[in-house]
C-alpha cells in the first residue's frame, strides 16, 4: 500500500533529517520534556516482586523497545526506605546506561505502579506539548538511534552512558500535538496488524520446534519401525524400547578422562543448542570465553567421538559430541567411549526433554543456578542403544528431518524480518513527515462507523 505525501514541504535545516512537512516544528528534545527523574540502586533479590512486595526495575525493561513491568526484582525489605521514583503512566522509561546496542532504549509505561520503582540506570521522562506515544514511536527510528550513538562515541566500547544534556539536546520533529496523536493513532493501528502477523510466524516457528524435538525424542527412544516389538526398559524416563535395544548406563559406555590441553590445540566452543563446534573459537569468543592469560594446562583435552558436558548447565544442553581434535574449559568433564557405538547418537538422546529432566534430576545443588552433574551422577543415568547400523540410520533420519524443518523455520524468520523492517520503515516515515496520515485516520473511522 503507497501513502500520500504532505502538500508541502521545508528544509529540517538538519542534513540527516532533510525535508519536513511545511508546518511542522524542528525543536531540541528539551522542548517537549517536563522533567527527567532517576531512581536508586538498592539491594534485591533474584526473583520479580510478588503481591505486597516493592520492585525494582531491572534495565531489561526496555530491551524489547517496549516497556515491561514484568522485569523487575523485588527489594529487600531493609531496602524499602531508599526506593525513589515510581513507575507513572504516561513517561518514557529511558535505558541511560547500557551496552552501544542498547543504551537509549525505551519503553512507553501505559500504566502507573506505585510498588514498582526505578534504579539508578534508568530515567523516567515526562513530557510537555508532545503525546508521550509519539515520542516513543520516534525513539524506535534510526534517527534517534544515530542521536544516541553519536552522543555516545568514544566511551567505553561494552558500557556506555547517555548524558541528559545530550538526550535533552536530539534533533526532534515535532508536528501539532493533535497531528501527533493522528499518527500515533494510525501507527498504532498498523502496527498491530504487522505484530500479528509477525506474532503467526513466530508461533510457526515454535510448532516447527516443537515438532522437531517430538519427532526425534521419539526416533531415538523408540527407533523409526513402528511395529517393532516393545519392551519395558525399567527405566522411568526411557518407558518401552524396542525389544533389541539394550539399556546402558554410562559407565558401561564412557570413561571420565583428564587430560591437560595445551597452546598447540585450538579452544572448541560447546553451544547448548547445537553441540561442539568443529572450529576454533575466534578472536572475540576468545576475549569473551576465554582469558588469554589462563594457564592452557588448565584445559582439557579432547579427542573425536567424546562426549563433553559442562558441570553446572548440562540439563540445560551444555553438552556435546567432539568431531575434531582440540581442547574444552576446564568447567567441562570429557567422557571418552569405551565401547562400540556413535557418541552423537548418545549427544541426540541426552537432547531430549525427558532426557534433559534426568540430567537435573541427577544434579547437585540448591537452586537450578548453581547445579552441578558430576561424572559420579552422570555415569549412573540410563540410555538404550540399538546396534550400530540402526544408530546410523536413525542420525541419518534426524539429519533429513533437520534440513527439512530448517528450510521452513528459515523462511518463517525471513518473513519476519522482513515484517520487521516494514514496521521500522512505517514508523520512521510517519514520525518524520515522510507520509501524510491524517486523511487514512479519517477514512478509516469513517468506515468503522
Amino acid at each position: 500500500m503507497s501513502f500520500p505525501r504532505y502538500p508541502e514541504y521545508k528544509d529540517s535545516g538538519v542534513e540527516w533529517l532533510g525535508e519536513v512537512p511545511g508546518h511542522w516544528e524542528v525543536v531540541p528534545l528539551r522542548h517537549v520534556i517536563k522533567k527527567i527523574e532517576s531512581g536508586t540502586s538498592v539491594n534485591s533479590t533474584d526473583t520479580p516482586a510478588g503481591e505486597g512486595e516493592l520492585g525494582v526495575l531491572k534495565t531489561s525493561c526496555v530491551y524489547s523497545g517496549t516497556f515491561e513491568a514484568g522485569e523487575n526484582k523485588a527489594v529487600v525489605p531493609e531496602e524499602y526506605d531508599r526506593v525513589a521514583c515510581p513507575v507513572t503512566a504516561g513517561t518514557l522509561v529511558v535505558s541511560r546506561m547500557n551496552t552501544p546496542d542498547l543504551v537509549g532504549a525505551a519503553g512507553l509505561v501505559q500504566k502507573s505502579n506505585g510498588a514498582l520503582f526505578l534504579p539508578d540506570r534508568l530515567w523516567q521522562v515526562a513530557f510537555t506539548d508532545a503525546e508521550p506515544a509519539y515520542v516513543h514511536y520516534w525513539t524506535l527510528t534510526g534517527g534517534y538511534r544515530a542521536q544516541v550513538q553519536m552522543a555516545c562515541a568514544g566511551t567505553s566500547s561494552s558500557m556506555q552512558n547517555l548524558a541528559q544534556d545530550q538526550f535533552r539536546s536530539f534533533v526532534f520533529p515535532k508536528p501539532t500535538p493533535d497531528e501527533q496523536s493522528v499518527i500515533v493513532a494510525f501507527l498504532d493501528h498498523e502496527t498491530a496488524k504487522l505484530d500479528e502477523l509477525m506474532a503467526e510466524q513466530e508461533k510457526l516457528i515454535a510448532l516447527l520446534k516443537e515438532k522437531r524435538q517430538a519427532v526425534i525424542a521419539h526416533a531415538v527412544t523408540k527407533g523409526l519401525d513402528p511395529t517393532v516389538p516393545m519392551k519395558d526398559s525399567g527405566v522411568e524416563w526411557l518407558g518401552e524400547v524396542p525389544t533389541h535395544w539394550q539399556v546402558q548406563r554410562m559407565a558401561n559406555l564412557f570413561k571420565e578422562v583428564v587430560e591437560s590441553g595445551d597452546d598447540s590445540l585450538p579452544v572448541l566452543s560447546v553451544s547448548i543448542h547445537s553441540g561442539v563446534s568443529d572450529k576454533e573459537l575466534n578472536d572475540s569468543e576468545l576475549d569473551r570465553k576465554v582469558t588469554r592469560s589462563d594457564d592452557r594446562g588448565k584445559y582439557k583435552k579432547v579427542q573425536p567421538s567424546d562426549l563433553v558436558y559442562n558441570m553446572m548447565r548440562a540439563w540445560q544442553g551444555g553438552f556435546g559430541s567432539v568431531t575434531v581434535p582440540g581442547q574444552v574449559s576446564p568447567a567441562y568433564v570429557v567422557a571418552r567411549p569405551v565401547a562400540d557405538f556413535i557418541t552423537a547418537f548418545i549427544e541426540q538422546t541426552l537432547r531430549t526433554p525427558q532426557a534433559v529432566e534426568e540430567m537435573r534430576r541427577h544434579s547437585r545443588g540448591v537452586t537450578d543456578f548453581r547445579l552441578r552433574l558430576y561424572w559420579q551422577e552422570f555415569k549412573c543415568i540410563q540410555v538404550a542403544l540399538p546396534d550400530k547400523e540402526e544408530q546410523k540410520a536413525i542420525l541419518a533420519f534426524i539429519a533429513a528431518v533437520n534440513d527439512k524443518l530448517e528450510v521452513l523455520e528459515v523462511e518463517a524468520q525471513h518473513a519476519i524480518d522482513l515484517l520487521k523492517e516494514r514496521r521500522t520503515a512505517l514508523i520512521s516515515a510517519a514520525v518524520t513527515g515522510q507520509i501524510d496520515v491524517r486523511g487514512l485516520i479519517k477514512e478509516e473511522q469513517e468506515q468503522a462507523a
